[in-house]
């Protein structure tokens, strides 16, 4: 699917969320499965109802046959999706989220209780527990409690953020979260992601963290579909700007490719792509519902250098702070007055084009 041109570097890069870390995080300080369902049920406790925990068991479970949970909070008219760890070795953006939904579940502040009073928001912790549990990017396809296997003997696996496509929902994951989605309908949604070390243009800067969209604003997909163009953008200037008022000055835009030919995503299969585009399948979405989404990408394997306990805290508070500043920029109407323009404030390389899943598409097509 990549054009010939591309380097290895830049199709890992492809899908939102990669290059991820490749199994090699510190995983110490990391959250497991277990420990998200038994934090998941102490915020429940002691948020007194206001957070509500559940499974998705309804709408189905694993290909290991675990349960999904998610939690729900806030009563407004305004819904936001939440999601991470669709990579199941991508862990601290898990973390995040369970320390986003402790504090709305504790805190009696008026920031906090603006928020709920405007916004229901929908968090999916752990998208992907069986790859969790492996601790691999992937999941693993099975059938009756065996692996399946191709003619070479290899287990079957699927990158469920490549999942939600006509030809896809390969994995009983993805069908899932898309029946959940397609029955809360969000307004907004945000996704969260790990990557590769890289530096922040003009700077020797190791880059924290990375704001993007899967179908890259101006690009040759919104424009003639759902045109999220100033919405997107409106997002993640919002979210740079709170950052940096935090002091997290190592951020820039989302881009794949090395040297100087630098690529905005525009790829189809995505999910958080698949709910911009409003996809039908199976007539589960018969409206083509739709909502802008981006998504956060953290630094965080440690193939070079390591990442200790330290680090891996700074960076769930950053993925924490991001989301926070998100939801009050949707809750109070203030994303809404950014200047969309101000998206190239963000650092960013040069554009030599756009990556879709058929090949380059250079800028200025």
């Amino acid at each position: 699917m990549f054009s010939a041109g591309v380097s290895s570097a830049a199709a890992a890069g492809t899908v939102p969320g990669g290059p991820s870390t490749n199994g090699e995080m510190n995983l110490s300080s990391l959250v497991t499965y277990e420990d998200m369902i038994k934090a998941l049920k102490d915020i429940e406790q002691t948020s007194q109802g206001k957070v509500e925990v559940f499974t998705l068991d309804e709408y189905g479970k694993s290909e290991q046959g675990r349960s999904f949970y998610a939690a729900k909070v806030g009563t407004g008219p305004v819904k936001v999706w939440i999601q991470a760890q669709i990579h199941g070795d991508e862990k601290l953006t898990t973390r995040a989220v369970l320390d986003l939904l402790k504090t709305f579940g504790s805190s009696g502040g008026k920031d906090i209780k603006a928020m709920l009073n405007n916004l229901t928001i929908y968090a999916v912790p752990m998208y992907n527990p069986d790859g969790s549990m492996m601790n691999t990017r992937t999941t693993m396809l099975y059938d009756n409690g065996e692996p399946k296997r191709n003619d070479s003997g290899k287990p079957l696996t699927v990158d469920l953020n490549r999942d939600w496509a006509t030809a896809g929902f390969k994995a009983k994951e993805s069908l899932a979260f898309y029946k959940y989605w397609a029955d809360v309908k969000p307004d907004y949604a945000v996704d969260l992601h790990h990557q590769g070390f890289k530096t922040v243009y003009g700077t020797n800067e190791s880059t924290s963290m990375s704001l993007g969209v899967s179908l890259a604003p101006d690009g040759p997909t919104l424009p003639n579909v759902k045109d999220y163009n100033d919405v997107t953008r409106q997002m993640q200037v919002y979210v740079y700007d709170a950052l940096k008022q935090y002091g997290y000055t190592h951020i820039d835009r989302y881009q794949v490719g090395d040297g100087d030919k630098r690529y905005e995503i525009d790829i189809k299969g995505g999910v958080v792509s698949a709910m911009m585009l409003g996809l039908n399948y199976n007539n589960l979405n018969p409206t083509h519902h739709s909502n802008p989404a981006i998504f956060f990408e953290t630094k965080g394997n440690t193939r070079e250098g390591g990442l200790g306990q330290k680090s891996n805290g700074y960076l769930t508070k950053q993925n924490y702070l991001g989301l926070k500043a998100l939801l009050e920029g949707i809750s109070s109407g203030k994303i809404a007055q950014v200047n969309p323009d101000r998206w190239g404030d963000i650092p960013a390389y040069p554009l030599a084009g756009y990556q879709t899943d058929s090949g380059i598409v250079p800028a200025g097509y």
